[in-house]
């Protein structure tokens, strides 16, 4: 996988997706904070990336309001869905150490919750290994149901294993770690940008929906850089 070409690819397609195109710009910086103010109830921004996703040139067009909502909300069931056994991790470490800290008088007696935190903090480690783990199927597993416009595509894990397998499990984990370090000095830039009194707030919206499109963008490419089974 020529990662320079992806990463170069992704850039050409988020500058003419939005560069010039200020109507549709500003219609994804609302869209996104709808999203954000209604923590996702109405997702319609992840709709549009879904379209992004699906590998669409050049940029599609911010418009058929129910279909963006509808998969918007099929991206937040996916992601949902991969993350209950994160969840179900947290919650069995932590409440088992909460329940045995209190049977054993911890509720007045400090010393009693010195295992139980290291119970539950093994467990949140156990939990974020499980979540890396998940999280480079997950990501592979959103552009197959954007590909093939079926919810139920996300969890054919036989086609979404075999298809990582033609691509190189070391390349889409390598495509994953580039994409992380490009998300981390997007998170500096961010930073620095927002020390700017009110207008770095303003910049900062309309750099974030560029990332968004960036990231899926490449997440499309990476997927397509071999073909897909049946």
């Amino acid at each position: 996988m020529d990662y320079g070409n992806l990463v170069s690819g992704s850039l050409r397609y988020t500058k003419e997706a939005l560069w010039g195109e200020w109507g549709r710009w500003v219609l994804l910086v609302i869209l996104s904070l709808i999203q954000t103010f209604t923590l996702f109830l109405v997702p319609l921004f992840n709709g549009y990336i879904v379209r992004v996703l699906s590998g669409r040139t050049p940029a599609p067009e911010v418009d058929g309001w129910g279909r963006l909502f509808v998969d918007g909300w099929k991206w937040n069931i996916i992601n949902l869905i991969y993350l209950i056994p994160v969840i179900l991790i947290v919650i069995f470490f932590g409440g088992a150490a909460v329940a045995s800290a209190i049977a054993t008088e911890g509720a007045t007696n400090p010393d009693a919750w010195a295992p139980a935190v290291a119970a539950a903090l093994s467990g949140l480690l156990i939990a974020v290994v499980v979540g890396i783990i998940i999280s480079i199927i997950s990501l592979f597993a959103v552009v197959r149901f954007a590909h093939t416009d079926s919810l139920g595509q996300a969890f054919n894990f036989g086609a979404i294993f075999s298809h990582i397998g033609r691509i190189g499990w070391g390349s889409w984990i390598v495509a994953i770690i580039v994409l992380l370090l490009i998300g981390l000095v997007y998170a500096v830039v961010l930073g620095l940008i927002a020390s700017i009194p009110i207008l770095g707030w303003i910049i900062n919206l309309f750099l974030g929906v560029a990332f968004g499109i960036f990231h899926a963008r490449y997440l499309a490419r990476a997927y397509e850089s071999a073909p897909a089974p049946a």
